[in-house]
């Protein structure tokens, strides 16, 4: 039997901080060849990732396991208890970076993955997608592996991403979908002057404070059936000026939008075009925009991926899990485009904070769960 706990802690103590490997792909790499699975680097643009397959190319029934072995930097070591690569296990937690998101969930669908094919050779096939770029800008990560697998004519039929989905017990949650978002970014740029004489003068922040208003005023929508309202935030506002006796130039903001299925991403940066030049009518101003859009909403309707997903995880916890939406991004974004996709994992209280750990019982707990799954869907 292939322990999960051991696995979680081989791989925290491989420091792969994005963009590093690290040594965590190797690891895995080497421990999934060992049981047949077919591996290949699908490196792209100094990204590491590993592709796995255990069984025949094509298989109509073919389940994927989609992870990431990258982890967020440390901060100050000095706030840790704990070695942040050191794996230690105190009082029933295994600290490190990355033992919560996601390198115990990677690990414990590896060990699932390992001894079921091993044990029990399913008439269909397994296939591990894991990156190395999931933290960063994910742009040459699960990206990356999908494009390849598209080439190579490999296909998953479904996909289960192991990233942490409860937030406070142990089958509390799975998530369906998840919002859209999109990051934009307004230069305005008005008459520079003394405060003295504010006639002589456009103030673009007067401008940025209305259009700041005027987009964090708005309700963008009231939720729909399986998602909460959209939501802009924003995040900063900024000018440069030490100055009190001098109208500025110029001043930059950022907003982040969460979107559901009401909007896209095309449809909410118009929006954001023609308020920037509404307000530019009123104030005189001149307002640039730049927009970077993460991901756009989706959802996999509740059907048999997410049916199998609850009864195992109801039949190993006791708990049925709520179907959400809710939260930030994940990798699922890219593999709703190739087949039905769904989240589960542990509980995610301590992912990128200091001290990041997880509980011992729940690595083991969740590999019972990836097995159950495994073993129903190939029944």
């Amino acid at each position: 039997m292939t322990d999960p706990v051991a696995l979680t802690a081989r791989l925290v103590r491989c420091p792969s901080v994005t963009p590093e490997e690290g040594g965590a792909l190797v690891a895995l790499q080497e421990l999934l060849e060992g049981a047949g699975f077919a591996c290949t680097r699908v490196d792209r643009n100094g990204t590491p990732n590993l592709f796995a397959r255990w069984g025949q190319k094509g298989h109509v029934r073919t389940f994927g396991f989609n992870g990431h072995t990258d982890v967020v930097p440390i901060g100050r070591r000095e706030d840790w208890t704990q070695d942040p690569f050191g794996a230690e296990i105190v009082d029933g937690f295994l600290y490190g970076r990355g033992s919560t998101d996601m390198k115990s969930g990677v690990a414990a669908f590896a060990a699932a993955a390992v001894d079921f094919v091993t044990q029990t050779p399913p008439d269909g096939a397994v296939i591990l997608a894991i990156t190395g770029d999931e933290e960063g800008d994910a742009t040459d990560g699960t990206t990356a592996l999908l494009d390849w697998m598209s080439h190579e004519q490999e296909r998953m039929a479904v996909c289960l991403v192991g990233e942490p989905t409860s937030p406070d017990h142990m089958g509390q949650m799975m998530k369906i979908g998840r919002r859209g978002s999109m990051s934009a970014w307004f230069e305005v740029e008005g008459v520079q002057g003394h405060s003295a004489y504010p006639h002589r003068a456009v103030n673009p922040l007067s401008a940025m404070a209305r259009l700041m208003d005027r987009l964090a005023s708005h309700k963008l929508d009231e939720g729909t059936e399986h998602f909460d309202p959209s939501t802009l935030a924003v995040v900063t506002i900024d000018t440069g000026n030490p100055a009190t006796n001098v109208i500025p130039g110029k001043v930059t903001s950022c907003v982040n939008i969460r979107f559901n299925d009401t909007h896209t991403g095309a449809a909410l940066s118009e929006w954001l075009r023609t308020e920037a030049a509404a307000v530019d009518q009123a104030f005189g101003t001149r307002t640039g925009l730049r927009i970077s859009i993460s991901g756009e909403s989706f959802l996999t309707p509740p059907g048999p991926l997410s049916d199998l997903v609850a009864r195992a995880v109801e039949a190993e916890t006791g708990v049925t899990p709520e179907l959400s939406t809710t939260g930030g991004t994940s990798d699922a974004r890219f593999v709703k485009d190739h087949c039905p996709v769904v989240e589960f994992g542990l509980v995610g209280k301590t992912m990128h904070a200091v001290d990041e750990r997880v509980e011992v019982a729940q690595i083991g707990q969740l590999k019972a769960i990836y097995s159950r799954i495994l073993t129903e869907y190939f029944a």
